[in-house]
This record gives structure tokens, sequence and C-alpha cells, in this order.
């Protein structure tokens, strides 16, 4: 349970202020929002369950290599996220809001809506962070769980509260923080490759 709880505590963190909510965000004020909520959450199971399936296989290696693995991933995703929580913000964010939702099918929304947050979430800090949880806390099915859960409250934040959600919420800071979290997570895998 605690591996479930960290992994969801922590992924939705990492989510919260990331692409994901924003690509959600946009693809329901062009589509209608039950077909995106299914398309992301498809996208999801399928992106955590990759996730954990690398970080089982890292579990197969030596202790002292998978920590050395387990620190490389959670410095990357510490540096992707300090980077952008540190980076100036954009001109003009994405306001998708003039282009009303269309007579698009159900089906063609969902996998609409499914590609692009697949290809989004592709070495993602999420997905670094359930590899690598995968890996250190020997327990697959409750970080793959957790992330999962966290990955849909974030598209359920993103779909049915959305911009309200958005100007209340200080992205950077959030990116921030998380980055700092991974950057202690490296530190820490560290410590236990070479202790």
């Amino acid at each position: 349970m605690l591996a479930l709880i960290s992994t969801f505590g922590l992924v939705l963190a990492v989510e919260l202020p990331d692409k994901t909510l924003v690509a959600t965000l946009v693809l329901t004020t062009r589509f209608r929002a039950w077909p995106v909520f299914a398309g992301v959450c498809a996208a999801f199971a399928v992106q955590s369950t990759i996730a954990v399936l690398f970080g089982s296989v890292l579990t197969l290696l030596p202790e002292t290599l998978v920590a050395g693995i387990v620190a490389v991933m959670f410095g990357a995703g510490a540096y992707f996220l300090l980077r952008e929580g540190f980076a100036p913000a954009a001109d003009g964010e994405e306001d998708a809001s003039r282009s009303g939702p269309g007579p698009v099918t159900f089906l063609r929304s969902s996998m609409t809506s499914f590609g692009v947050l697949f290809a989004a979430e592709w070495g993602d800090a999420s997905q670094l962070a359930t590899a690598g949880l995968a890996a250190r806390l020997e327990q697959p099915v409750a970080v793959g769980v957790g992330a999962f859960c966290a990955l849909v409250v974030v598209a359920g934040i993103a779909v049915f509260i959305g911009q309200k959600v958005r100007n209340r919420i200080r992205p950077k800071l959030i990116q921030r923080v998380a980055g700092f979290v991974f950057a202690a997570f490296s530190v820490a895998a560290l410590w236990q490759a070479f202790a």
C-alpha cells in the first residue's frame, strides 16, 4: 500500500503542471469530454504498463547497477522538471477555445486523444518516476496502479475543472519542488549504489 500511495503522490505532483494537463485541456476544448477522458485513460494505462515492465526488468540486474540506473533516471527527471520549472513562461499560452466541439464521433475523438497523450508521455518525468519506483520498490503492480490512478486524476481535473484549476495552480513552483524531490531520489539511489 505504501508503494501505491508513494507513487500516486509523486506522479500527481509531477503531472499537475505538466503537458499532460495542458494537452488534455486542449483536447477537451476541441472534442466532447467523455471521449477525451476515455482515450487519455487508455493511453495512461498502456504507458504505465510499459514503465512498470521496464522498471521490473531492471530488477533482474545486479543491485548496484540497478541503483545506478535508477539514480540516472531520477536525475534525468530532475533535470527536465527543473529546466521547465525555471524556464521563462511562454507568451500566448495555448488557447484552443476558439474552435468549438465539432461533430466528431466518440471513436475518433478518443483515438485522437489516445494518440496525442500516448506520444506525449514517452520519456516524460512520470514515466521515468514510475520505472524508477518499480525498480526500487520491487512492487510493480502497486506502482503501476498508483501511477495510473494519479494520471487519471490529472486527466479528470483537466477535463472537468480545466481552466479554473490551471489559473489557481502555480505550475512553475510545483515543477521546481518535484524537480528537487527527484534530485533527492537520485542522490539517495547513488548513495545506495556506492555505499
